[in-house]
């Protein structure tokens, strides 16, 4: 009995010391886990690839995780990480209220998550959120596509995934702008889940039903860029403006050149960078965040694109 009872308590001394280093093995500060949506779309890309870098270079290894735009693959990489001991979550959900349970389920297992650039329904599952300001981002493109098309003509929007708030707070903010004007109607929405190659066949359809369209609104660049090839396709590159979101460097690119009107530059380097310094300052002691931290977004139009181009 002696003897197990000696046993016992070197057990609960080992535990604690076994999850330490079970959690920072493999480099001197522990692992970063990066969660992403998708890598389908270079944006995202960009926002994965950063985050890693910053975690390397602030002394963890880190990997990176590719969700697919799919809340179960997403399930499956946090059942992973949690099951692995990372020390930390950088996090870019697929969906606003599905990914809240993820996030819980990592804080329970004493992980923390810090998100980046899209947001979960909730103030506290999260240490904090990185977010850009998708709203207020729309009211200046929406001012400026009133000014472009004169406050008349049709158009049609583009949606990102339907679950994701930063579609809906880009749509709010476009239309609290333009809704204000009876000359402009839109005359069909549709959800293209921020990816090109569905954007394009939705556009096609689009075109389909409303050839005499004046314009388009994408949610992001990813289907700005999509919509674009359909209006290319179907010869109508004269009569439809496209405007995106995103400021990629396709879009760029394509604004310089003439083929897009417009886009919402997000700056998904410093949201990836912050949320890594942020996520170590969590690892060294520090509980003092806000829930939500929003970050400025600048409208980009063929006046100012020069600036961004490299």
């Amino acid at each position: 009995m002696r003897r197990d009872l000696v046993t016992l308590l070197i057990l609960i001394l080992l535990v604690p010391t076994l999850m330490c280093c079970q959690r920072n093995r493999g480099s001197e500060k522990g692992r970063m886990a990066v969660v992403i949506s998708t890598l389908n779309n270079p944006w995202f890309v960009v926002l994965g690839e950063s985050a890693a870098s910053k975690a390397k270079e602030l002394g963890y290894d880190a990997v990176i995780y590719d969700s697919q735009n799919n809340s179960a693959r997403e399930a499956e990489h946090f059942d992973n990480i949690i099951a692995m001991g990372y020390d930390a979550i950088l996090f870019n959900p697929t969906d606003a209220d599905g990914s809240v349970g993820n996030v819980l389920r990592a804080r329970e297992a004493g992980i923390p998550t810090f998100c980046m650039d899209r947001e979960i329904n909730s103030r506290d599952a999260a240490v904090t959120q990185l977010l850009s300001d998708n709203f207020t981002g729309c009211v200046k493109l929406g001012q400026h596509f009133v000014r472009e098309m004169n406050q008349q003509g049709t158009y049609v929007e583009i949606l990102g995934l339907v679950g994701d708030n930063n579609t809906w707070n880009r749509s709010r903010g476009f239309h609290s702008v333009v809704d204000e004007f009876p000359g402009l109607r839109m005359v069909a929405q549709q959800s293209a889940d921020f990816d090109r190659n569905t954007a394009m066949e939705v556009m096609e359809s689009m075109l389909q039903a409303h050839p005499d369209i004046d314009a388009v609104f994408a949610g992001n660049d990813a289907m700005a860029l999509g919509a674009y090839q359909a209006v290319l396709a179907a010869g109508k590159t004269d009569q439809i403006k496209v405007f995106g979101f995103d400021g990629s460097d396709d879009a760029l690119r394509s604004i310089d050149a003439g083929r897009l009107t417009a886009t919402v530059m997000q700056f998904p380097v410093m949201m990836a960078e912050m949320s890594a310094v942020l996520a170590d300052e969590y690892l060294d002691g520090k509980r003092d965040f806000d829930s939500r931290t929003p970050v400025e977004v600048i409208l980009v139009t063929r006046d100012n694109v020069s600036e961004f181009l490299d």
